[in-house]
């Protein structure tokens, strides 16, 4: 049974992307792809995303900043994974950069070293060097720049 997609008024539209933008935070990009859902000319599109930033439902700087501090504080992401993926969210390099400054400096140094204690301390039965090799590699899949995480682990 094939269900018809009710058609929706502007408002409701609106409405939806209202919605979709108080749950969580959310970037343009994100808005845009949702918009797809519905079949609006480009200026009504224009007109709900001028809304919603006016209403400041869509706040690319909060977006970043809180993108930034959930994958730092809560995944243990470091910058330039976290940098990666606002990227593909078409954020401007220049915003990243200028909203990294929600990660302390110490908090981002504690924790490539407590990441390096754990995950070095689980390596079982190999050379030193290697272990040590094996936990730089690990930092660096989640996103730590080698400069830092050496400065760290050699403090």
């Amino acid at each position: 049974m094939r269900m018809e997609k009710k058609s929706l008024t502007f408002d409701e539209i609106k409405q939806k992307l209202v919605n979709y933008c108080v749950y969580q935070d959310r970037c343009h990009a994100e808005v845009e792809q949702k918009m797809r859902e519905f079949l609006l000319i480009d200026e009504a599109k224009e007109e709900i995303l001028l809304y919603l930033m006016k209403e400041n439902y869509l706040n690319e700087e909060r977006y970043t900043r809180s993108y930034i501090r959930g994958k730092f504080y809560i995944k243990h992401w470091g910058r330039n994974k976290i940098k990666m993926y606002l990227k593909q969210k078409q954020i401007s390099e220049k915003m990243i950069s200028s909203c990294f400054d929600e990660i302390d400096e110490d908090d981002y140094r504690n924790t490539i070293a407590r990441i390096y204690e754990d995950y070095s301390s689980k390596q079982k039965g190999i050379q030193e060097y290697q272990k040590k090799s094996k936990t730089i590699k690990y930092l660096m899949s989640r996103g730590f720049e080698y400069e830092i995480i050496g400065e760290v682990i050699n403090d």
